[in-house]
């Protein structure tokens, strides 16, 4: 095939994610967006044929080159490495259609990474947090709720907010979690958080006449709809506002803070691996860097030669 628009081999593309792949819908968006931004560049910088869209026949190894070195004033290295991994798999995909005979991003660097420390809160600082939620209306009581669940689980705000009512298994003290890629996993949940739940749900049933035996969302908006991502990182920023912390903090700082302080306290890092859900175990050792530093302080203060 030849001269096929790019924009319409990427719809093709993000099909096949979805259908062949089973990726997630925001996995999907991420992959849209990055080869979209791909396909401004190309069309921003006249690859395309006089009048025409932009065709894959445009695309060389020198054409990616100078997309990455657009990206480099404007971007990190991690995000650069992202799109440059999604061009990678894009070109893949026409190489197997027959589309095109090579992948021009095939043989091109991936940028080095910078190593990132994960922020997170220290013990006392995330205590502070949680107890500082307010729990006297039902809007309390749920962030109240959330926020437990977060910190107990370590899984991820979209996790969170997928989660259902059946998905709670207070006398095992068990959650079912649905995470990337469709993956089904269970992870055991505090007494605190659970405590947290049921006290929610008990006043939604009271107020309302939502029972937690009624399959569907386990937290609600204040529609009694499904809370979003978005939702529960703007509360989150309330929270911490009014509770005066100074380290910023994300939904997601809450999942670092858990896998930090669950290695802090001992337990085993293919443990904590499963957790959090990590397909690699070098995605769950960032967070290692906390003891280690840690260790080392330890080790300066108490060895008598150093």
């Amino acid at each position: 095939m030849k001269a096929m628009p790019v924009e319409y081999l990427i719809g093709v593309f993000i099909e096949s994610l979805d259908a062949e792949k089973g990726f997630s819908e925001n996995t999907c968006r991420g992959y849209r967006n990055d080869l979209e931004q791909f396909l401004k560049y190309l069309a921003d910088n006249r690859r395309s044929r006089a009048g025409g869209p932009v065709d894959i026949d445009s695309v060389d190894n020198l054409t990616i080159r100078g997309y990455l070195g657009y990206l480099h004033k404007r971007n990190k290295k991690t995000t650069i490495a992202r799109k440059l991994s999604a061009l990678r798999s894009f070109f893949h995909f026409l190489v197997k259609r027959r589309v095109i005979e090579e992948n021009p991003a095939e043989s091109i660097l991936t940028p080095k990474q910078e190593k990132t420390i994960p922020s997170y809160l220290p013990v006392d600082e995330m205590f502070r947090l949680l107890d500082s939620i307010s729990t006297r209306g039902i809007l309390d009581l749920r962030n109240r709720a959330i926020f437990e669940t977060l910190y107990s689980c370590g899984i991820r705000v979209s996790e969170l907010v997928g989660l259902n009512t059946m998905d709670v298994d207070n006398r095992q003290a068990l959650i079912r979690v649905l995470g990337k890629g469709s993956q089904e996993r269970i992870v055991p949940i505090g007494k605190n958080a659970l405590a947290a739940i049921k006290t929610y749900r008990q006043v939604l049933q009271r107020k309302y006449g939502i029972s937690e035996q009624i399959s569907g969302p386990l937290f609600l908006n204040k529609n009694k709809g499904r809370l979003t991502a978005r939702s529960v990182a703007r509360i989150l920023d309330q929270l911490v506002t009014a509770c005066g912390l100074l380290t910023p903090v994300s939904p997601h700082t809450l999942r670092h803070t858990f896998a930090t302080h669950m290695l802090d306290a001992g337990a085993d890092l293919r443990a904590v691996q499963e957790l959090l859900g990590h397909k690699s175990l070098s995605t769950t050792q960032k967070y290692t860097h906390v003891s280690i530093d840690r260790l080392m302080e330890t080790y300066d203060r108490a060895h008598p030669r150093k």
